[in-house]
């Protein structure tokens, strides 16, 4: 006998046609609830049956769309409820301004159900495992101290598989998540840092893409290259994992959230997206560049062949002062033992 509670989806749009539809899409696995305006939506939303996610369209009268989503993102009570817009819009302007207003991802009509209930799934499941580590974050601080650099296993793990859901997003095994952490790590002691700061770092790293969930399948699986508009919502991806991460009052979770934000930061001040230069990139964020450039080199991807050792190395070093922080590259590339070992222990699996 199946007792699992079914979730709450909150479907929002003024023709019956379409809630219709999603209805159909929807019934067989969730508690579909209904509103055919915006401000019906956040009513639902501040009702005792809250929505555990809601689907949300555009274009609706008395309120549409992206005020119902910045209402929705201002109150304290339903900011966390995560929206995916539902619209027969999509220049890239449109996916820009809600992003910019906190919507977790878009979907166009006429909806597939497959990729609906895929992206349902993806969501709910993020948002369940944000709500875990912010309560497992509260129980923790409450018992240890602030300073206390002793991870707990549950935690590691949390932070672990939040890095993981990125990875499965981007059609990846894990490994990268893997290879690219541990090169941060031994990055960090070659540098100075110590044994604790080190491993923090290492599993902060884990976090840095966290914000390609929030990116649209159309532009993270692209198989070629990306346009100048699609890559402008690439970029978004750093922001969005400082987003989504938030600030905290654990040091791991608001460096990985530092990490997310900066590891596209380049030295020479042309990455993004703040373009930032030299020493005012974070220190996290100028190792996590250079180990996770490495790694996307060395790795086989739909679009491209892995590079050779000698090749990815070559260009870490003719980006000595231009991507890269000089100094660190210069260390990184003198770890070639270490850096194997870990390629090995690490591979991806056939």
């Amino acid at each position: 006998m199946n007792l699992e509670v079914k979730k709450n989806i909150l479907v929002v749009d003024d023709i019956p046609e379409n809630l219709d539809v999603m209805k159909g899409i929807l019934a067989p696995y969730y508690r579909v609830q209904i509103a055919t305006n915006g401000r019906l939506a956040i009513k639902v939303a501040l009702s005792t049956s809250k929505p555990d996610l809601i689907l949300m369209d555009i274009m609706m009268p008395e309120m549409d769309g992206y005020e119902a989503c910045r209402s929705l993102k201002r109150d304290e009570r339903t900011r966390d409820i995560p929206i995916l817009f539902v619209t027969a819009k999509s220049e890239v302007e449109d996916e820009t301004q809600g992003f910019a207003l906190g919507a977790e991802d878009y979907l166009v009509k006429p909806v597939s159900p497959p990729i609906v209930l895929a992206r349902v799934k993806t969501h709910l499941a993020l948002h369940d495992q944000k709500k875990l580590l912010a309560d497992q974050v509260a129980i923790r601080t409450a018992q240890l101290q602030i300073r206390n650099m002793e991870l707990e296993e549950t935690r590691v793990e949390v932070i672990r598989q939040l890095g993981r859901a990125a990875d499965y997003r981007d059609n990846e095994t894990g490994m990268h998540i893997m290879r690219m952490s541990h090169f941060v790590h031994l990055l960090a002691v070659k540098s100075g840092l110590s044994a604790p700061e080190a491993e923090l770092m290492r599993v902060a790293a884990q976090m840095h893409d966290l914000g390609k969930i929030g990116i649209p399948d159309h532009i993270l699986l692209k198989p070629g290259k990306l346009t100048e508009e699609e890559f402008k919502i690439m970029k978004t991806h750093a922001a969005m994992g400082w987003e989504i991460i938030g600030k905290q009052s654990a040091e791991i979770l608001n460096l990985g959230a530092l990490i997310a934000l900066t590891h596209h930061e380049k030295w020479n001040g042309r990455g993004y997206p703040r373009g930032l230069q030299g020493e005012e990139i974070p220190l996290a964020g100028r190792i996590t560049a250079i180990a996770d450039v490495f790694d996307a080199l060395t790795s086989a991807r739909p679009y491209k062949k892995p590079w050779s050792m000698e090749d990815a190395m070559a260009m870490i070093v003719e980006e000595f002062g231009g991507h890269f922080d000089p100094r660190l590259a210069a260390i990184f590339v003198k770890c070639r033992p270490e850096i194997i070992d870990i390629m090995e222990r690490y591979q991806e699996k056939s």
